[in-house]
């Protein structure tokens, strides 16, 4: 683990009681799914307008966001063929540690709520291949929001996703559609790079 990974430790301590497993009633599944054709996993690189940089599905097309509380670079990760989004919000940090317990309190915050309906909310911090740090929580149930996550440099950036269907077909049937986001999601955190440490190298 790095440096950022240690000190993380120290916020998850407070964020995990938050995220508990909780119980629902049994729900029965529906009859006659309809079979899902998944397209192949294909990827583009995010326009360098950003301050932060990944790969992000073909299949995918890049919306700013247009909500009331929408900032600078908050994007959407529209999926026109699935009818579903990966929400991308980024907040600078500006070196300050109180602007950072603020924002991981936040996506505890934003990923707790769902606990009402989730049969259990599971979280792991991870290691990506682009060397950053990363925390993702994956909701099991009837939940609008299936995979949550954000990574940060813990000086300078901090990114958060979330997974939503704008659907209501069950998660059961979306089960395969998930499984192909969440691919995309490690794929997209494996990539992720800071547009300042991209200046660096070139230097």
């Amino acid at each position: 683990m790095n440096r950022f990974a240690k000190k993380l430790g120290l916020f998850l301590i407070v964020g995990i009681h938050a995220l508990f497993a909780c119980k629902s009633d049994y729900m029965p599944k529906p009859k006659g799914f309809n079979r899902i054709l998944l397209p192949k996993y294909e990827y583009s690189s995010l326009a360098d307008s950003f301050p932060y940089q990944f790969e992000y599905s073909k299949h995918a097309r890049v919306l700013k966001d247009s909500s009331w509380i929408a900032e600078p670079y908050w994007i959407d990760l529209y999926y026109p063929g699935f009818q579903a989004s990966i929400q991308i919000s980024y907040k600078p940090i500006k070196g300050s540690e109180r602007l950072l317990k603020e924002y991981l309190a936040t996506a505890y915050k934003l990923t707790s709520k769902h606990q009402v309906k989730a049969y259990a909310i599971d979280e792991a911090i991870i290691e990506t291949k682009s060397g950053k740090t990363a925390v993702i929580a994956r909701l099991s149930g009837e939940v609008p929001s299936q995979y949550q996550f954000f990574s940060t440099d813990s000086v300078n950036h901090f990114l958060r996703g979330a997974l939503y269907f704008n659907t209501a077909t069950q998660n059961d049937s979306l089960a395969p559609v998930i499984e192909y986001v969440r691919k995309d999601i490690m794929h997209l955190l494996n990539t992720l790079k800071w547009q300042d440490d991209q200046v660096k190298n070139k230097g």
